[in-house]
């Protein structure tokens, strides 16, 4: 009987009989990817994942519309997920939100330099919109940031009522999105 093989077969010198087996390439494990903050936060207990995203933006709407749909594959996905949560907050979310806000965070000789300009011009956004001005600084330079701001704080001066909770929830949205960014890249 004539056995067919696949394989090159090699006699040992030694064995007359026996056929070797060729050797396999030695087989490489590669580790797990090591856990990343987008995975450790999939995989919090919800109400945690709650508490971290309320400290980019303290709407509680938005970030029960974010926690449920976990897990997020990359953090594009879950990026897209908060701007589709924050895209759709009622004036109510807005008030709320606004509420955990503070000022921009501007370079602190910015404040000294320009106190008595920033200061008036967030008292007439505030006497006019009744809420405090939020803008996102996220790709200005520091050196241009309080320009950038009064700039802004002038322009939206000008803007009616609704105008304003149009753009104002859009920087909002920006300001969670670019926290959320960078909280789950440093890692909390």
């Amino acid at each position: 009987m004539t056995r067919g093989s696949t394989l090159s077969a090699h006699r040992l010198s030694d064995l007359p009989d026996r056929l070797a087996v060729p050797a396999l390439p030695e087989q490489t494990r590669t580790p797990p990817p090591a856990p990343t903050a987008l995975d450790g936060f999939n995989g919090v207990p919800a109400a945690e994942a709650r508490r971290l995203l309320l400290s980019c933006l303290r709407s509680l709407r938005w970030a029960h519309r974010v926690t449920v749909h976990r897990p997020y594959p990359t953090l594009d996905a879950l990026l897209a997920a908060s701007d589709e949560a924050a895209y759709d907050l009622t004036a109510s979310d807005l008030a709320e939100a606004l509420a955990g806000e503070s000022l921009p965070a501007l370079s602190p000789h910015a404040y000294g330099a320009a106190h008595m300009a920033l200061n008036a011009a967030h008292a007439a956004y505030e006497a006019r919109f009744g809420h405090l001005f939020v803008i996102c600084l996220d790709g200005v330079p520091p050196h241009e940031s309080l320009d950038h701001t009064l700039e802004a704080i002038r322009s939206r001066l000008a803007n009616d009522p609704e105008e304003e909770r149009v753009v104002t929830a859009e920087e909002l949205r920006r300001l969670a999105r670019a926290r959320l960014a960078s909280l789950l890249r440093t890692g909390g």
